[in-house]
């Protein structure tokens, strides 16, 4: 009996409509019956793989890397050595290739210190309002990273990796959960100051993922939203018939090209932009809030107003069911100096601290009081985040220098065991001290997409014949913190 080259490839599967029948699908690879599903509806709900302890994360990146040695790590020894020479002891498997180079021991003469809670947890001065807090807050003390530049650092602390191109967190969330509100993005970057965050979109890119995954900007300011407001002299109907024929065109194209992403992204792009018109005009409004909540904030004070604002727009977010908001510190209004425009302390660490220290503390302890007075802490996890943080020695004499080699970040909320310390550094605050105890970017990104239900092993995504997923090769579940 003999056959044709067609006729092999249609019974055989791999003409194009039987690839298709079969769950393969050009540029995608293999899928299964959901995934198929995703094509039609890409932001639909997703299962997690186990039981979610969370449902939204507020990821908070703390831009331009605090010392945490003058936030949450107290070391009297650091205090006692002050103005002396960095002991060799403390150096050994560092290789410093920062332009300060070593310099002596620094601690301010204006740092105090005092435990809180139950948890007894060290806070400075600097953090007098979330220091109230403290026995909700799970410390992970041994944080490390690699870089030591912060364009880099940060794009592995979004993302996973030093070099632009793989997808950020809040996008593979986007990817394995889909929405929970389809009338707003599932994924939104906030952002105070007058300009947008080092690095830039790179750092809410869907990189290989379909882009319709990627993080949706807000601006700060009243406006967040670009031409949000329908054109005056075009009606409702007029619009949606507009749309409708767009996506009649465009559903064409993307028919023909299952394997174009960005095409995909675009169409549902204007649909969600004509939703939004309806939904996101109340999510972002702050005059629906009472001026009780406002105070809670720190919107009565024009160094916390910009940075309050942005988090009570996340807490109206995650209430209203967006499921990553990730949001950038910047500066206050009333700060020119560029110096005090991050928390990027090279020198006069005091004045840089002091006002990026006042920016963000009243506001991220009104969230943390807000979402739990709204039960929305049983389900949100809030992260608190830097690219890096800074060494023991002082740079210029008055600030610090990048320190990839050990560091405070810390989680609260959903699943996490509150009031709880992961690790150390050691008596300078320079190193962990205990390597077993070490907390990578990969092993953060892990331990978020553990309490969110997914098994950061098992969410994957077939790219040019690789299974990608968001750790890369590595990464583990700090068991430590969960509850």
């Amino acid at each position: 009996m003999s056959i044709n080259r067609r006729d092999f490839l249609i019974k055989s599967g791999l003409g194009l409509g039987g690839a298709a029948a079969s769950g393969f699908i050009p540029g995608i690879g293999f899928i299964n019956a959901a995934s198929a599903a995703d094509l039609a509806n890409p932001l639909a709900p997703k299962s997690p793989h186990f039981p979610a302890k969370v449902k939204s994360v507020i990821w908070l990146h703390q831009n331009g890397a605090p010392s945490t040695l003058d936030l949450y790590d107290y070391k009297p020894e650091l205090i006692k050595l002050a103005g002396k020479e960095t002991p060799a002891s403390f150096m050994k498997g560092i290789k410093t290739s920062t332009q300060g180079g070593v310099g002596k021991l620094f601690a301010s003469d204006k740092r105090t210190w005092k435990q809180y809670g139950d948890s007894g947890a060290w806070f400075s001065n600097l953090l007098p309002n979330l220091a109230e807090h403290a026995d909700k807050i799970a410390f992970i003390k041994s944080s490390v990273t690699v870089g030591a530049t912060h364009d880099i650092s940060i794009l592995k602390l979004n993302t996973g990796d030093v070099n632009p191109g793989r997808p950020s967190l809040g996008a593979w969330v986007n990817y394995a959960l889909g929405s929970l509100n389809p009338d707003l993005p599932s994924y939104v970057v906030l952002y105070n100051g007058d300009r947008e965050p080092s690095a830039g979109s790179v750092n809410w890119s869907s990189g290989f993922l379909p882009a319709v995954y990627q993080g949706t900007p807000f601006r700060p300011g009243d406006s967040p939203i670009l031409y949000l407001e329908r054109p005056e002299l075009r009606s409702v109907a007029q619009q949606r018939g507009s749309l409708d024929l767009l996506k009649t065109l465009n559903r064409i194209g993307a028919d023909r090209r299952p394997e174009d992403s960005e095409l995909r992204a675009r169409l549902e792009s204007y649909e969600l932009a004509d939703r939004m018109q309806r939904a996101a005009p109340e999510a972002v409004d702050l005059d629906k809030e009472s001026d009780a909540t406002k105070k809670l904030y720190g919107l009565d004070d024009k160094t916390s107003e910009s940075y309050g604002k942005v988090l009570l727009r996340a807490r109206r977010l995650v209430e209203r069911g967006v499921r990553f908001v990730h949001v950038v510190s910047g500066h206050p209004e009333n700060v020119s100096d560029n110096e005090r425009r991050s928390w990027d302390a090279h020198s006069d660490l005091e004045g840089n601290h002091g006002t990026q220290a006042r920016m963000v503390d009243k506001p991220i302890a009104g969230l943390l009081a807000d979402l739990k007075s709204r039960g929305l802490l049983e389900s949100t996890l809030v992260v608190w985040t830097s690219e890096f943080g800074r060494t023991s020695w002082g740079e210029s004499g008055t600030g610090r220098d990048h320190n990839p080699w050990g560091y405070t970040q810390w989680m609260a909320g959903a699943g996490v065991k509150a009031g709880y310390t992961h690790g150390a550094t050691d008596e300078i605050g320079l190193q962990v001290a205990d390597k077993d105890t070490a907390v990578d970017t990969y092993d953060l990104h892990a331990t978020v997409l553990h309490l969110l239900g997914l098994d950061h092993l098992k969410t994957t995504f077939l790219n040019n014949g690789r299974s990608e997923r968001p750790t890369v090769v590595y990464g583990k579940v700090i068991k430590e913190l969960l509850a």
